[in-house]
């Protein structure tokens, strides 16, 4: 049966996402190798992590009040080639100071793309769908943690730590040829024949119920990311997984969330999206004080539980970013998705940064107050079940 264009599009925008992913995770897993390479302590590694997140929420800030104006197609070709040469610059850095500035312009041109390819897809799928289209969007992250992270880790073992990234700018130009050639133009918003202004971008900050949509995310991502930067060197640390076996539970988290994923999307548009959010919020939180209580685990229980945690924590994103995208009406979708992407890329920096401050190395490699971080994940988590009740579902209505 031949698939139908939604489907392809979808395909085609899950690969872009899968290399915007890909680049950012691969950091985080690499935290034990360039740490003992060049001598680094958390704090010092968790920048390299935060500056990504920092300068993409930034960058969407920045674009939040022109995006609208463009058909989205030439939004993501423009990013997405800088995000291509970004990526080259990793590959190439020789210094901590120079992989801290490619990172900085990854950050840049990759969360302005990520932005633009949330909003191509809710553009052209209807809410009805919405949550089946995320999940599938999803497997991008499923696919990266379970493919792309655990290859890229090989390579990096094999050859040296920069290889992952040229054979990621290689993977992202053939796919940035790819939407040159078969993305057609997406300017739907722009039936009005003009160029929305300035003054619509100040109406939708003084919305209130965007406003909630930002701080739910917000909220959600910084309660996500407590935790995920420092996760490999406490996993080896403190839990005494082998650090070869790093890529194995990116592994199997990746592949049980690829499975998950668009079942939760499908759940989601069958049993109500809040109500499948809050299930899997209460879970995560579960999950979340095992890895950052637990004691020394054998290997099969730091597997089950790392992969407990790629289902349940990234599968609350699923419906969760569904409720964002009908926060607004489709005319305003990219100002505001561009500034939910800034909000997530600042909120991730944000808890990255406090983690990389309240968490120090000791000369065993163990971490100290990884604990304290555990806590701040759940009491976001558990902020996010207030705020998901106040953000209203308006896409459609009058």
């Amino acid at each position: 049966m031949k698939p139908s264009p939604e489907r392809v599009l979808l395909v085609l925008l899950a690969s872009v996402q899968f290399t915007h992913v890909v680049d950012f995770m691969i950091m985080m897993p690499l935290g034990p190798q360039l740490m003992d390479l060049w001598n680094l302590d958390t704090s010092e590694f968790s920048r390299l992590v935060w500056m990504y997140t920092a300068t993409a929420g930034v960058a969407g800030l920045a674009a939040a009040p022109f995006v609208d104006r463009y058909d989205r197609r030439r939004v993501l070709l423009w990013f997405y080639g800088g995000f291509v040469l970004a990526t080259l610059g990793c590959a190439i850095a020789r210094t901590p100071g120079g992989l801290l500035m490619a990172r900085a312009l990854c950050g840049i041109a990759g969360g302005i793309a990520g932005g633009a390819v949330m909003t191509i897809a809710a553009d052209l799928v209807p809410p009805e769908r919405r949550g089946a289209a995320m999940g599938f969007l999803g497997t991008s992250f499923s696919a990266a943690a379970a493919v792309g992270v655990p290859f890229g880790l090989y390579l990096a073992q094999k050859f040296e730590w920069e290889a992952p990234f040229f054979v990621l700018a290689g993977l992202s130009l053939l796919n940035w040829i790819l939407l040159a050639r078969f993305l057609p133009p997406v300017r739907g918003h722009l039936t009005s024949g003009s160029w929305p202004g300035f003054e619509r971008f100040l109406t939708l900050l003084r919305d209130s119920n965007a406003r909630r949509g930002l701080l739910f995310m917000g909220t959600l991502v910084f309660g996500h990311f407590a935790i995920i930067p420092l996760l490999a060197p406490h996993l080896v640390g403190d839990l005494k997984l082998p650090r070869d076996l790093v890529p194995a539970v990116y592994a199997v988290g990746g592949i049980l969330s690829a499975v998950s994923g668009p079942l939760i999307g499908r759940w989601s548009d069958r049993y109500g999206k809040v109500r499948v959010f809050r299930l899997l919020v209460w879970t995560a939180c579960a999950v979340t004080l095992a890895i950052a209580l637990s004691p020394a685990l054998p290997t099969w229980a730091i597997l089950a539980i790392g992969g407990s945690y790629f289902v349940f924590g990234s599968g609350r994103f699923v419906p969760g970013q569904a409720i964002q995208s009908m926060a607004v009406q489709p005319r305003d979708r990219g100002a505001y998705m561009s500034l939910n992407g800034c909000v997530r890329d600042l909120a991730g920096g944000l808890s990255s940064a406090l983690g990389g401050w309240m968490v120090t190395r000791a000369d065993d490699g163990s971490l100290r107050h990884f604990d304290r971080l555990g806590w701040m994940a759940v009491a976001a988590g558990l902020l996010t079940l207030w705020l998901v009740r106040r953000v209203r579902m308006v896409e459609g209505s009058r």
